[in-house]
Protein backbone atom coordinates (compact mmCIF):
# COMPACT_ATOMS: atom_id res chain seq x y z
CA UNK A 1 0.00 0.00 0.00
CA UNK A 2 1.76 3.38 -0.77
CA UNK A 3 0.38 5.75 1.64
CA UNK A 4 1.97 9.00 1.26
CA UNK A 5 5.07 8.89 3.98
CA UNK A 6 4.23 12.54 5.12
CA UNK A 7 0.52 11.60 5.64
CA UNK A 8 1.53 8.29 7.28
CA UNK A 9 3.28 10.82 9.92
CA UNK A 10 0.20 12.69 10.55
CA UNK A 11 -1.30 9.55 10.96
CA UNK A 12 -1.82 9.91 14.99
CA UNK A 13 -2.43 13.81 14.58
CA UNK A 14 -5.52 12.70 12.31
CA UNK A 15 -6.34 10.35 15.34
CA UNK A 16 -6.71 12.57 17.84
CA UNK A 17 -8.44 14.94 15.78
CA UNK A 18 -10.98 12.34 14.62
CA UNK A 19 -11.73 11.30 18.22
CA UNK A 20 -12.01 15.09 19.93
CA UNK A 21 -14.71 15.18 17.18
CA UNK A 22 -15.89 11.52 18.65
CA UNK A 23 -16.71 13.00 21.89
CA UNK A 24 -18.53 16.32 20.69
CA UNK A 25 -20.97 15.20 18.23
CA UNK A 26 -23.66 17.60 16.72
CA UNK A 27 -26.71 17.27 15.05
CA UNK A 28 -27.74 18.63 11.50
CA UNK A 29 -27.16 22.04 10.97
CA UNK A 30 -26.26 22.94 14.55
CA UNK A 31 -22.59 22.06 14.41
CA UNK A 32 -20.87 25.13 16.07
CA UNK A 33 -18.24 23.47 18.02
CA UNK A 34 -17.41 21.05 15.14
CA UNK A 35 -17.47 23.80 12.91
CA UNK A 36 -15.10 25.99 15.56
CA UNK A 37 -12.81 22.98 16.05
CA UNK A 38 -12.59 22.43 11.86
CA UNK A 39 -11.40 26.69 11.61
CA UNK A 40 -9.04 26.29 14.33
CA UNK A 41 -7.22 23.61 12.37
CA UNK A 42 -7.55 24.90 9.05
CA UNK A 43 -5.70 28.32 10.67
CA UNK A 44 -3.29 26.07 12.26
CA UNK A 45 -2.43 24.63 9.19
CA UNK A 46 -1.73 27.47 7.00
CA UNK A 47 -5.29 27.81 4.23
CA UNK A 48 -5.27 30.76 2.37
CA UNK A 49 -8.41 31.16 2.82
CA UNK A 50 -11.11 30.26 5.09
CA UNK A 51 -15.38 31.12 3.97
CA UNK A 52 -17.16 29.73 6.96
CA UNK A 53 -21.24 30.40 8.03
CA UNK A 54 -22.38 28.38 5.10
CA UNK A 55 -25.02 26.34 5.35
CA UNK A 56 -24.78 27.69 8.77
CA UNK A 57 -21.46 25.92 10.03
CA UNK A 58 -20.33 25.09 6.64
CA UNK A 59 -17.05 25.96 5.84
CA UNK A 60 -15.46 25.90 2.57
CA UNK A 61 -11.62 26.69 2.49
CA UNK A 62 -9.18 27.19 -0.36
CA UNK A 63 -5.60 26.34 -1.13
CA UNK A 64 -4.16 27.66 -4.15
CA UNK A 65 -0.90 25.29 -5.88
CA UNK A 66 1.81 26.57 -7.72
CA UNK A 67 0.30 28.66 -11.18
CA UNK A 68 -3.05 28.74 -13.16
CA UNK A 69 -5.54 26.25 -13.22
CA UNK A 70 -8.81 24.66 -12.38
CA UNK A 71 -10.27 24.55 -8.63
CA UNK A 72 -11.21 20.68 -7.62
CA UNK A 73 -13.51 20.22 -4.83
CA UNK A 74 -12.79 17.92 -1.64
CA UNK A 75 -16.02 17.47 0.27
CA UNK A 76 -16.36 15.68 4.11
CA UNK A 77 -19.55 15.64 6.39
CA UNK A 78 -19.02 16.33 9.88
CA UNK A 79 -22.70 15.87 11.34
CA UNK A 80 -23.46 12.99 13.78
CA UNK A 81 -26.52 11.22 14.82
CA UNK A 82 -29.02 11.12 17.31
CA UNK A 83 -28.23 7.95 18.91
CA UNK A 84 -27.36 6.75 22.50
CA UNK A 85 -23.88 6.00 21.98
CA UNK A 86 -22.43 2.04 23.27
CA UNK A 87 -18.93 1.72 21.85
CA UNK A 88 -17.39 2.39 26.04
CA UNK A 89 -14.32 4.24 24.54
CA UNK A 90 -12.56 6.64 25.88
CA UNK A 91 -13.50 9.20 24.05
CA UNK A 92 -16.89 8.56 23.43
CA UNK A 93 -19.20 11.14 23.17
CA UNK A 94 -20.14 13.97 25.86
CA UNK A 95 -23.48 14.93 24.15
CA UNK A 96 -26.39 12.29 25.88
CA UNK A 97 -28.37 11.02 22.49
CA UNK A 98 -26.00 11.64 20.14
CA UNK A 99 -23.16 9.72 18.58
CA UNK A 100 -20.38 9.97 15.27
CA UNK A 101 -22.77 6.48 14.44
CA UNK A 102 -21.55 6.85 10.99
CA UNK A 103 -17.78 8.17 10.61
CA UNK A 104 -18.36 11.84 9.53
CA UNK A 105 -15.59 12.37 12.43
CA UNK A 106 -13.43 10.40 10.36
CA UNK A 107 -13.96 11.95 6.77
CA UNK A 108 -13.35 15.17 8.67
CA UNK A 109 -10.19 14.13 9.88
CA UNK A 110 -8.92 12.35 6.24
CA UNK A 111 -9.88 16.06 5.01
CA UNK A 112 -7.49 17.83 7.61
CA UNK A 113 -4.95 15.21 7.18
CA UNK A 114 -4.95 15.95 3.44
CA UNK A 115 -5.29 19.89 3.50
CA UNK A 116 -2.22 19.24 6.37
CA UNK A 117 -0.42 17.89 3.35
CA UNK A 118 -1.68 20.07 0.49
CA UNK A 119 -0.66 22.89 2.34
CA UNK A 120 2.83 21.93 3.49
CA UNK A 121 3.67 20.49 -0.75
CA UNK A 122 1.62 22.78 -2.74
CA UNK A 123 2.56 19.91 -5.42
CA UNK A 124 -0.61 21.19 -7.74
CA UNK A 125 -1.64 23.76 -10.19
CA UNK A 126 -4.74 25.66 -9.95
CA UNK A 127 -6.24 25.14 -6.46
CA UNK A 128 -8.25 22.98 -4.42
CA UNK A 129 -11.31 23.60 -2.44
CA UNK A 130 -11.91 22.03 1.09
CA UNK A 131 -16.03 21.38 1.80
CA UNK A 132 -16.20 20.83 5.00
CA UNK A 133 -20.30 20.29 5.06
CA UNK A 134 -22.67 20.13 8.17
CA UNK A 135 -26.16 18.15 7.95
CA UNK A 136 -25.60 14.74 5.98
CA UNK A 137 -27.92 13.34 7.98
CA UNK A 138 -30.50 15.13 7.68
CA UNK A 139 -31.79 18.28 5.97
CA UNK A 140 -29.57 18.26 2.74
CA UNK A 141 -26.88 20.24 3.67
CA UNK A 142 -25.07 19.32 0.59
CA UNK A 143 -27.47 21.32 -1.44
CA UNK A 144 -27.86 24.12 0.71
CA UNK A 145 -24.38 24.15 0.44
CA UNK A 146 -24.73 24.15 -3.70
CA UNK A 147 -28.00 26.44 -3.61
CA UNK A 148 -25.29 29.13 -1.65
CA UNK A 149 -23.36 29.12 -4.31
CA UNK A 150 -19.94 27.46 -3.68
CA UNK A 151 -19.43 25.79 -6.80
CA UNK A 152 -19.76 28.92 -8.85
CA UNK A 153 -18.02 31.28 -5.86
CA UNK A 154 -15.10 29.27 -5.80
CA UNK A 155 -14.84 28.24 -9.31
CA UNK A 156 -14.94 24.32 -8.51
CA UNK A 157 -14.45 22.14 -11.91
CA UNK A 158 -15.11 18.87 -10.27
CA UNK A 159 -15.82 17.74 -6.77
CA UNK A 160 -15.03 14.20 -4.98
CA UNK A 161 -15.82 12.81 -1.29
CA UNK A 162 -15.14 9.32 0.25
CA UNK A 163 -17.73 7.17 2.56
CA UNK A 164 -15.79 4.46 5.16
CA UNK A 165 -17.54 1.24 4.80
CA UNK A 166 -17.22 -0.74 7.83
CA UNK A 167 -17.65 -5.26 6.89
CA UNK A 168 -15.66 -4.39 3.45
CA UNK A 169 -12.02 -5.51 3.15
CA UNK A 170 -9.93 -3.32 5.26
CA UNK A 171 -7.99 -0.64 3.15
CA UNK A 172 -10.61 -1.56 0.10
CA UNK A 173 -11.67 1.23 -2.62
CA UNK A 174 -15.27 0.86 -3.56
CA UNK A 175 -16.59 3.05 -6.42
CA UNK A 176 -18.52 2.88 -9.69
CA UNK A 177 -19.04 4.83 -13.11
CA UNK A 178 -23.12 5.66 -13.08
CA UNK A 179 -25.43 5.62 -10.09
CA UNK A 180 -23.88 4.50 -6.83
CA UNK A 181 -26.44 5.17 -4.33
CA UNK A 182 -30.23 5.74 -4.59
CA UNK A 183 -32.92 9.15 -4.47
CA UNK A 184 -34.88 8.24 -0.70
CA UNK A 185 -38.38 9.81 -1.00
CA UNK A 186 -41.14 9.02 1.55
CA UNK A 187 -44.80 8.33 1.36
CA UNK A 188 -47.55 8.87 3.93
CA UNK A 189 -51.07 7.80 3.16
CA UNK A 190 -54.05 8.18 5.69
CA UNK A 191 -56.93 6.49 4.43
CA UNK A 192 -60.28 7.37 5.97
CA UNK A 193 -63.57 5.18 6.17
CA UNK A 194 -66.40 5.71 8.87
CA UNK A 195 -65.62 3.89 12.08
CA UNK A 196 -67.78 1.78 14.28
CA UNK A 197 -67.98 -1.30 16.97
CA UNK A 198 -66.30 -4.38 15.46
CA UNK A 199 -69.24 -6.43 16.11
CA UNK A 200 -71.47 -4.58 13.27
CA UNK A 201 -68.50 -4.14 10.74
CA UNK A 202 -71.50 -3.54 8.29
CA UNK A 203 -72.36 -0.42 9.99
CA UNK A 204 -68.74 0.84 8.82
CA UNK A 205 -66.41 1.52 5.94
CA UNK A 206 -63.16 -0.45 7.43
CA UNK A 207 -60.08 1.85 6.66
CA UNK A 208 -58.15 -0.74 8.06
CA UNK A 209 -58.67 -3.46 5.41
CA UNK A 210 -58.22 -0.83 3.08
CA UNK A 211 -54.78 0.02 4.33
CA UNK A 212 -53.80 -3.29 4.61
CA UNK A 213 -54.92 -4.12 0.88
CA UNK A 214 -53.05 -0.93 -0.16
CA UNK A 215 -49.64 -2.25 1.30
CA UNK A 216 -49.93 -5.36 -0.89
CA UNK A 217 -51.05 -3.31 -4.17
CA UNK A 218 -48.19 -1.10 -3.49
CA UNK A 219 -45.90 -4.36 -3.84
CA UNK A 220 -47.58 -5.05 -7.74
CA UNK A 221 -45.54 -1.77 -8.77
CA UNK A 222 -42.18 -3.49 -7.97
CA UNK A 223 -42.91 -6.83 -9.39
CA UNK A 224 -45.24 -6.10 -12.45
CA UNK A 225 -44.85 -2.12 -13.34
CA UNK A 226 -41.28 -1.62 -13.84
CA UNK A 227 -38.32 -3.42 -16.04
CA UNK A 228 -37.44 -6.32 -13.48
CA UNK A 229 -33.26 -5.27 -14.11
CA UNK A 230 -34.09 -1.97 -12.78
CA UNK A 231 -33.20 -1.50 -8.88
CA UNK A 232 -36.46 -0.28 -7.31
CA UNK A 233 -37.61 -0.74 -3.14
CA UNK A 234 -41.42 -0.22 -2.00
CA UNK A 235 -41.01 -0.32 1.62
CA UNK A 236 -44.57 0.10 4.07
CA UNK A 237 -42.88 0.35 7.28
CA UNK A 238 -45.37 1.40 9.80
CA UNK A 239 -49.48 1.25 9.95
CA UNK A 240 -50.95 3.39 12.68
CA UNK A 241 -54.62 2.73 13.16
CA UNK A 242 -57.05 2.14 16.31
CA UNK A 243 -57.18 2.53 19.64
CA UNK A 244 -58.91 -0.73 21.02
CA UNK A 245 -59.82 -4.22 20.09
CA UNK A 246 -63.57 -3.77 19.87
CA UNK A 247 -64.04 -0.56 17.38
CA UNK A 248 -63.06 -0.33 14.07
CA UNK A 249 -61.57 3.25 13.72
CA UNK A 250 -62.83 5.64 11.32
CA UNK A 251 -58.82 6.17 9.77
CA UNK A 252 -55.66 4.64 8.83
CA UNK A 253 -51.70 5.86 8.43
CA UNK A 254 -49.35 4.10 6.13
CA UNK A 255 -45.84 5.25 6.10
CA UNK A 256 -42.57 4.12 3.74
CA UNK A 257 -40.00 4.74 1.28
CA UNK A 258 -39.30 4.43 -1.96
CA UNK A 259 -35.71 3.89 -3.57
CA UNK A 260 -34.59 4.54 -6.79
CA UNK A 261 -31.61 5.46 -9.05
CA UNK A 262 -33.47 6.35 -12.09
CA UNK A 263 -35.79 9.81 -12.83
CA UNK A 264 -37.98 7.66 -15.07
CA UNK A 265 -38.61 5.09 -12.51
CA UNK A 266 -39.21 7.47 -10.17
CA UNK A 267 -42.00 9.30 -11.75
CA UNK A 268 -43.65 6.04 -12.73
CA UNK A 269 -43.69 4.93 -9.01
CA UNK A 270 -45.41 8.42 -8.12
CA UNK A 271 -47.82 7.65 -10.86
CA UNK A 272 -48.65 4.25 -10.10
CA UNK A 273 -48.68 5.06 -6.31
CA UNK A 274 -51.39 7.29 -7.23
CA UNK A 275 -53.40 4.94 -9.01
CA UNK A 276 -53.08 2.67 -6.18
CA UNK A 277 -54.04 4.47 -3.54
CA UNK A 278 -56.76 6.13 -4.78
CA UNK A 279 -58.09 3.23 -6.49
CA UNK A 280 -57.79 0.04 -4.19
CA UNK A 281 -59.30 2.91 -1.26
CA UNK A 282 -62.01 3.56 -3.57
CA UNK A 283 -62.57 -0.43 -3.96
CA UNK A 284 -63.24 -0.18 -0.20
CA UNK A 285 -65.55 2.41 0.11
CA UNK A 286 -62.95 4.66 1.91
CA UNK A 287 -60.56 7.91 0.45
CA UNK A 288 -57.20 8.08 0.72
CA UNK A 289 -54.59 11.21 0.75
CA UNK A 290 -51.03 10.19 -0.53
CA UNK A 291 -48.15 12.42 0.26
CA UNK A 292 -44.55 11.97 -1.22
CA UNK A 293 -42.08 13.92 0.63
CA UNK A 294 -38.89 13.56 -2.25
CA UNK A 295 -35.96 13.41 -0.37
CA UNK A 296 -32.29 13.38 -1.38
CA UNK A 297 -31.63 12.16 -5.32
CA UNK A 298 -29.56 9.42 -6.52
CA UNK A 299 -25.66 9.69 -6.46
CA UNK A 300 -24.23 9.65 -10.10
CA UNK A 301 -20.86 9.06 -10.55
CA UNK A 302 -19.80 11.01 -13.50
CA UNK A 303 -18.21 8.22 -15.76
CA UNK A 304 -15.13 9.70 -16.53
CA UNK A 305 -14.56 10.90 -13.37
CA UNK A 306 -15.03 7.28 -11.71
CA UNK A 307 -12.60 6.02 -13.70
CA UNK A 308 -10.45 8.66 -12.71
CA UNK A 309 -10.71 8.10 -9.30
CA UNK A 310 -10.41 4.32 -9.16
CA UNK A 311 -6.81 4.74 -10.99
CA UNK A 312 -5.89 7.31 -8.19
CA UNK A 313 -7.43 4.83 -5.52
CA UNK A 314 -5.12 1.92 -7.24
CA UNK A 315 -2.09 4.15 -6.77
CA UNK A 316 -2.59 4.10 -3.26
CA UNK A 317 -3.92 0.82 -2.57
CA UNK A 318 -3.21 -1.20 -5.27
CA UNK A 319 -4.69 -2.43 -8.25
CA UNK A 320 -6.39 -5.72 -6.22
CA UNK A 321 -7.38 -2.91 -3.87
CA UNK A 322 -9.90 -1.04 -5.90
CA UNK A 323 -13.41 -2.60 -7.11
CA UNK A 324 -14.51 -0.14 -9.83
CA UNK A 325 -17.76 -1.50 -10.74
CA UNK A 326 -19.17 -2.53 -7.37
CA UNK A 327 -23.14 -2.86 -6.87
CA UNK A 328 -24.86 0.41 -6.15
CA UNK A 329 -26.38 0.18 -2.36
CA UNK A 330 -30.09 1.55 -1.77
CA UNK A 331 -28.74 3.77 1.06
CA UNK A 332 -28.87 7.77 0.13
CA UNK A 333 -26.54 10.59 0.49
CA UNK A 334 -26.71 14.13 0.21
CA UNK A 335 -23.16 14.50 -1.76
CA UNK A 336 -25.69 13.69 -5.08
CA UNK A 337 -26.65 17.55 -5.13
CA UNK A 338 -22.95 18.34 -5.54
CA UNK A 339 -22.58 15.91 -8.34
CA UNK A 340 -25.51 17.42 -9.93
CA UNK A 341 -23.98 20.50 -9.88
CA UNK A 342 -20.59 19.39 -10.84
CA UNK A 343 -18.99 16.15 -12.54
CA UNK A 344 -16.78 13.99 -9.99
CA UNK A 345 -16.72 10.80 -8.01
CA UNK A 346 -18.04 9.15 -4.62
CA UNK A 347 -15.68 6.09 -3.32
CA UNK A 348 -16.25 3.71 -0.49
CA UNK A 349 -13.10 2.97 1.91
CA UNK A 350 -13.44 -0.12 3.40
CA UNK A 351 -12.63 -0.30 7.23
CA UNK A 352 -12.36 -3.94 8.05
CA UNK A 353 -15.07 -5.56 10.59
CA UNK A 354 -17.28 -3.81 13.06
CA UNK A 355 -20.87 -2.70 13.62
CA UNK A 356 -22.45 -1.29 10.75
CA UNK A 357 -22.97 2.70 10.10
CA UNK A 358 -25.93 4.25 12.49
CA UNK A 359 -25.64 1.45 14.93
CA UNK A 360 -24.91 2.51 18.69
CA UNK A 361 -21.53 0.29 18.77
CA UNK A 362 -20.49 1.26 15.84
CA UNK A 363 -16.75 3.57 15.81
CA UNK A 364 -14.49 4.78 13.21
CA UNK A 365 -11.40 2.88 12.18
CA UNK A 366 -8.80 5.18 12.58
CA UNK A 367 -6.03 3.02 10.61
CA UNK A 368 -7.83 3.57 7.31
CA UNK A 369 -7.44 7.92 8.11
CA UNK A 370 -4.18 7.67 5.84
CA UNK A 371 -5.30 5.93 3.38
CA UNK A 372 -8.16 8.20 2.67
CA UNK A 373 -5.93 10.81 2.97
CA UNK A 374 -3.50 9.68 0.88
CA UNK A 375 -5.97 9.22 -1.55
CA UNK A 376 -7.08 13.00 -1.69
CA UNK A 377 -3.90 14.58 -1.88
CA UNK A 378 -2.84 12.43 -4.76
CA UNK A 379 -6.58 12.84 -7.03
CA UNK A 380 -5.72 16.60 -6.43
CA UNK A 381 -1.81 16.45 -7.50
CA UNK A 382 -2.61 13.89 -10.53
CA UNK A 383 -5.81 15.89 -11.72
CA UNK A 384 -4.01 19.45 -11.40
CA UNK A 385 -0.16 18.78 -11.79
CA UNK A 386 2.43 21.41 -12.12
CA UNK A 387 3.59 22.13 -15.48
Amino acid sequence: MAIINRIGDLGPEMTAWRQHLHTIPELSFDCPKTSAFIKARLEEIGVDAIHDRIAQTGIVAIIEGKGDGPTIGLRADFDALPITEETGVAYASTHPGQMHACGHDGHTAMLLGAAKYLAETRNFAGKVALIFQPAEEAGGGGEVMVQQGIMDTFDIAQVYAIHNAPGKDFGKFHTRAGPIMAAADTFHITVTGKGGHAARPHDTVDPVVAACAIVTGLQTIVSRNHRPLDQLVISATQIHTGTTDNVIPETAYLNGTIRTFDKEVQAMVVRRMEEVVAGTAAAYGCEAKLEIEFGYPPTVNDMSKAGFAAKVAAEVAGDAGVEADVEPVMGAEDFSYMLEARPGAYLMLGQGDGAGVHHPKYNFNDEIAPIGASFLARLVETAQPVR
